[in-house]
C-alpha cells in the first residue's frame, strides 16, 4: 500500500556499511521504522541523509506493509524547515535529549492526531524562540497529557504531589511525595503556556532537580522507560 504522511524523525542508526535504520513518528500510522538502503553510499545519498536529522519534520511516501518491522520509503521531502534547531548548539542539545525521550516513550503503531500536532507545533515554537532554557520541562510535562498520566489538577492547593498517583495530596503518603521548590515549579508550569514560559525564572540547580523529578514521573508511569543516556551531557550544557 502506497501512503503519503507527515513524519518526525525520532532516531537513526547506521546499519552495515551503507544503510540507515530510521525510526519516525508518523501522522497517519504512529511509530514506524524504515530501512534506507545504500543511503550512505553516494553523493545523492548524502542529501537524503540530511533530511533525517533528529526531530526533522518530513513528508514521506512509503510502501506500507502490515506486520513488517522495517518499512520502505519511496520519496522524502522536508515538510517544515527549521531555522535554528539543528544549527544552534543549545537547541541541538535539546533536540538530542528530547528525541531520545520520545524514541523511548512513543511505541504505538496507530494514528494520534492530537499528539502529532503537539510535537509539530512545539518544535516549531522552539525553533523560533530566543529564550528557551525551560522549554524541555514544559514540553515533557505537557507530553504526559498525550501519554495518559497528566497530573490531576483538581486539588492543586494541597501541599504535596504524589508522583506515583499523579495527584496532589494533603499529606505525604509515600516516598514519591514531592514538596518544596519542585512542587512550586510544578504548580507554576501547570498554569503556564509556552508563550508565557520566558517569564518563569529558575536557576540551573532548580532546573536539573525538576528534570530529575519529571523523568522519575515518566519512569513510574511507563514501565519500560529508561533514563536518557544524553541526560548528563544535557545537564552540563544547561548548567
Amino acid at each position: 500500500m502506497l501512503i503519503t504522511t507527515n513524519a518526525i524523525v525520532l532516531s537513526k542508526l547506521k546499519y552495515k556499511d551503507n544503510d540507515l535504520i530510521v525510526k519516525c513518528y508518523t501522522e497517519q500510522l504512529g511509530v514506524l521504522s524504515f530501512l534506507l538502503r545504500g543511503v550512505l553510499k553516494n553523493r545523492k545519498g548524502a542529501t537524503k541523509v540530511a533530511y533525517f536529522q533528529l526531530l526533522s519534520q518530513l513528508q514521506i511516501m512509503l510502501v506500507y506493509k502490515e506486520n513488517r518491522s522495517l518499512q520502505a520509503i519511496k520519496e522524502t521531502k522536508l515538510n517544515n524547515i527549521y531555522a535554528s534547531l539543528h544549527s544552534n548548539v543549545l537547541k541541538s542539545s535539546i533536540v538530542m535529549f528530547l528525541s531520545e525521550v520520545l524514541s523511548n516513550t512513543l511505541k504505538e503503531e496507530e494514528q494520534n492526531d492530537a499528539l502529532y500536532s503537539y510535537l509539530e507545533n512545539t518544535l516549531l515554537w522552539l525553533d523560533s524562540q530566543q529564550e528557551y532554557s525551560n522549554f524541555h520541562l514544559l514540553f515533557l510535562l505537557k507530553l504526559t497529557k498525550y501519554l495518559g498520566f497528566y497530573p490531576d489538577t483538581t486539588q492543586m492547593e494541597f501541599p504535596f504531589f504524589n508522583l506515583n498517583e499523579g495527584k496532589f495530596e494533603l499529606k505525604p503518603s509515600d516516598r514519591y511525595s514531592v514538596s518544596g521548590e519542585n512542587l512550586t515549579l510544578l504548580k507554576t508550569l501547570l498554569g503556564t503556556t509556552f508563550d508565557a514560559l520566558p517569564n518563569v525564572r529558575i536557576n540551573a540547580k532548580q532546573r536539573q532537580a525538576f528534570l530529575s523529578m519529571i523523568l522519575l514521573y515518566f519512569e513510574l508511569h511507563l514501565g519500560n522507560f529508561k533514563t536518557p543516556k544524553s541526560l548528563q551531557i544535557f545537564n552540563q550544557v544547561f548548567s
